[in-house]
Parts: C-alpha cells; sequence; structure tokens
C-alpha cells in the first residue's frame, strides 16, 4: 500500500455520512480500497452488518467478495466509460435492468436534456474513455450507474470543484439522493463538501488525529475541524 494506515479505530450507524479530510498522501483513498478488498489489513477489522435491520457485524473478509461489492458503490473523480451503447455503460451490460428503470433515473438527476440530445436515445454509442461528454454529464451518467445498483454503501470522491456553477448544483442534488438512508463515505476536497456529513475524520500520515460528530467538532474552538473551517 502507498499509505500505511495505523490507529484507526471508528463506526457508522445505518445511514450515517463520514466526511474524509485530508492533505494528498494522508490516507484517504486507501480507505475506501480497504473497503473494497484491494487489499486487506494485516492487523485489525473491518466489519459490517450482515443485512438490513441486523445489529450482527461480519469481517468483510469472510463474505464472498461479489456480495460484498454488489453493497457498495463508488463515484470517483475518474469517469470509465466503454466503447458501448449509453444502456450498456449506466447497467455495465446488464440486460436483466429494464429501459424503464434507467430513463426514470435519468430523469431524477437531471440528465432529461442531455438524454433529448441523443440521436438514437439509449442505443447511442458512446466513445471509450467519454469523449464527447463534458465532465458533469460523465460525473452524472456515474450516478446514474450507482443508482441503478442500488447499493446501501456508497463512496463519493468529491469532483465537482472543475465543474460549471449549474452542473455541480445538478451534482449536489444527485449526491443529496444518493447519500439519503445510505451510509457514505464522503472524501472531501473542499469543506463545502461536508456540509451533509454526520461525522468528520481527519487524517494525517495514515493516522486518524480527528474524529467526531460533525457539529460538535464545529462547536469545539480546539477542534482541528473548528480551525479547518475558521481558516
Amino acid at each position: 500500500a502507498e499509505n500505511v494506515l495505523q490507529d484507526i479505530n471508528f463506526s457508522l450507524a445505518s445511514g450515517e455520512v463520514l466526511g474524509l479530510l485530508g492533505r494528498t498522501g494522508s490516507g484517504k483513498t486507501t480507505l475506501t480500497r480497504l473497503l473494497f478488498r484491494l487489499y486487506d489489513p494485516q492487523s485489525g477489522h473491518i466489519r459490517l452488518s450482515r443485512g438490513e435491520g441486523s445489529e450482527d457485524l461480519v469481517d468483510i473478509r469472510h463474505l464472498p467478495l461479489p456480495v460484498l461489492l454488489g453493497r457498495i458503490g463508488m463515484v470517483t473523480q475518474s469517469i470509465e466509460l466503454f466503447h458501448a451503447t449509453v444502456r450498456d455503460n449506466l447497467t455495465f451490460f446488464d440486460q436483466d435492468i429494464p429501459d424503464e428503470q434507467i430513463l426514470s433515473v435519468i430523469q431524477e438527476l437531471g440528465l432529461s436534456r442531455w438524454f433529448a440530445s441523443l440521436q438514437s436515445g439509449l442505443d447511442t454509442m458512446l466513445e471509450s474513455g467519454g469523449s464527447g461528454l463534458s465532465a458533469g454529464e460523465a460525473q452524472l451518467l456515474a450516478f446514474t450507474r450507482i443508482f441503478l445498483k442500488d447499493p446501501n454503501i456508497v463512496i463519493l470522491d468529491e469532483a465537482s470543484s472543475r465543474l460549471d456553477p449549474a452542473t455541480e448544483h445538478l451534482i449536489e442534488k444527485a449526491v443529496d439522493r444518493l447519500t439519503d438512508g445510505r451510509t457514505a463515505l464522503v472524501i472531501a476536497h473542499r469543506l463545502k463538501t461536508v456540509q451533509r456529513a454526520d461525522k468528520i475524520m481527519i487524517l494525517e500520515n495514515g493516522r486518524m488525529i480527528e474524529f467526531g460528530d460533525r457539529l460538535a467538532l464545529i462547536k469545539d474552538s480546539h477542534s482541528r475541524f473548528s480551525l479547518l473551517l475558521k481558516t
């Protein structure tokens, strides 16, 4: 691993949003990769509830990988698109997802105007790498993928700082919808992004230097988070 994480111990209740802060190289991405089991911890555990409404926790290493990945969705700053139709790009070639469901999510996320401009609708071919799409359109397509997957845990690598204000507004609305009722980890590059967070974690050199309720940290004038807000 590029970063060594140590002394990190925290828990999130179902439906809570964690805002993850820290400088580049502090360990934010490493933490999300551990959750996806791109590598496993050498010591310690990552546990998830066994299912909705269950208080029993299970080590993610004991879950079949398809089950684990089915429970987690992720939107990153880099959106990978295939040389394939809009339909196949959104469903990852899952033919069991009906067109009606795809169109409903497209409308809900504010992509109706973009979709209406497509010559062949869901059968429109997209280029590999997303050429021809704006950064905002690619981001919204990524959100559409997650809505269709409907995971109970989402990881968001906030990337709206490079978008125009109108598209950023659509992205923010999509984030609000996506995190509603789901447990979420939001890697924040701007403090504005963590306004929706219930809990805040600040990482530094692979260590958790602060964790707590966002509102409580704001009120604590000596907290790192409070100092960040002031500066």
